[in-house]
């Protein structure tokens, strides 16, 4: 029997380049060059929108008109039936609980930041069957039962979340995400924390500096090494590829042997960053006991962010903080403002300079 034929939808007629879908509000702030959040202002008559000059309203006006956007009734609906709720949905394996968590501190800010705006708090755990991804295409449908939803992890799933975004959902991500685009983010300074680090490890005489990463491309650690770099290149010292040493196993490259033939090749001060796992700066300490090299008298150590818990009883490195419940708050009022309607923005979170006791002067060897 023959298939019947799909009927046309009301008022759906194809758009100017033939499409038949309905553009988004993603679509219409791209084209215009503005924040989906004054794309929201303009087409949902906000009284916010009054701040918007007549120029940029203008440009917004003639992206969805040349897009043929219509706003979507049902997403009106749900946006008028709010109910002071925000999500909070993490991409780790298991939702954090222990205070000696990294997540922890963030969750402590946003649970001060919400309950001084009047938000309550609803914690998605669907992560812990083993993340996101695991769970299905629709893993993060459920949190459109709150007002909007911040998100906490390295590795999102970006399909999913780059639906959430095109359907105008109010979602932001604690850590800066190049992807998918128009998703709001906060973060810290990475880069100008990193490549402080640098500086100061040059001050000290260290004229070899290598950085120690996971081989993936999440943009925290994107960041740190681009921040390294910079460091190196300001301070005149070699920042080519031998310069960035990146392993997907560090409990398993990181050996005895690769630190001594660093040392034997005038390195003396090894960089690592911080990761959920804490595996780098772990198989680095690891690798320097074993080896029975001093730190800092034969080599000197940093950290970009914190040790994992299970080392804070050790030295305390030299490198920077991250503010994290700073960033946690940050994350709130930027959600309540995209809530809200209004458009908003949250400048990059400073991470101060940390001196430890990892790091010396450089030796001087033959």
């Amino acid at each position: 029997m023959a298939e019947p034929r799909k009927r046309a939808r009301p008022g759906r007629a194809p758009g100017p380049s033939g499409r038949t879908s309905r553009p988004r509000q993603a679509e219409v702030a791209r084209l215009a060059g503005v924040s989906q959040a004054t794309v929201s202002l303009v087409l949902g008559g906000k009284k916010q929108g009054a701040a918007i000059s007549a120029e940029t309203r203008q440009k917004v006006l003639d992206a969805a008109l040349s897009l043929g956007y219509v706003p979507d009734p049902a997403a009106r609906r749900l946006a008028a039936a709010r109910n002071d709720l925000l999500g909070v949905f993490s991409f780790t394996a298991t939702f954090p609980t222990d205070v000696q968590h990294s997540y922890y501190p963030f969750l402590v800010g946003v649970e001060q930041e919400a309950a001084a705006r009047g938000y309550d708090l609803v914690l998605f755990t669907g992560s812990s069957s083993g993340g996101a991804g695991a769970a299905g295409p629709d893993a993060l449908s459920r949190v459109r039962l709150a007002d909007g939803c911040l998100f906490l992890g390295r590795h999102a799933p970006t399909k999913e979340l780059r639906r959430l975004v095109e359907d105008g959902f109010p979602a932001v991500h604690v850590g800066r995400r190049d992807e998918p685009e128009g998703l709001a983010w906060v973060g810290a300074d990475y880069v100008s924390a990193s490549h402080e680090v640098v500086t100061r490890l040059a001050a000290l005489g260290h004229r070899r500096i290598v950085l120690v990463r996971e081989d993936d491309d999440a943009p925290a650690s994107t960041d740190r090494e681009r921040g390294f770099l910079e460091g190196l290149e300001e301070a005149g010292l070699p920042a080519g590829p031998d310069s960035v040493f990146r392993t997907a196993d560090p409990a398993g490259t990181l050996s005895p042997e690769r630190l001594r033939a660093w040392l034997d090749a005038g390195v003396t001060a090894l960089v690592a960053e911080e990761t959920d796992t804490g595996c780098p700066w772990r198989a680095l300490r690891s690798a320097v006991v074993e080896a029975g090299l001093d730190c800092p008298g034969e080599l000197s150590l940093a950290l970009l962010g914190s040790p994992p818990a299970d080392l804070a009883a050790e030295p305390v490195p030299t490198g920077f903080d991250i503010p994290r419940p700073q960033l946690g708050a940050a994350a709130v009022r930027l959600l309540a403002a995209l809530v809200a309607g209004e458009e908003a923005d949250e400048p990059l979170v400073a991470c101060p300079f940390r001196a430890g006791a990892t790091a010396g002067p450089a030796p001087h060897r033959a």
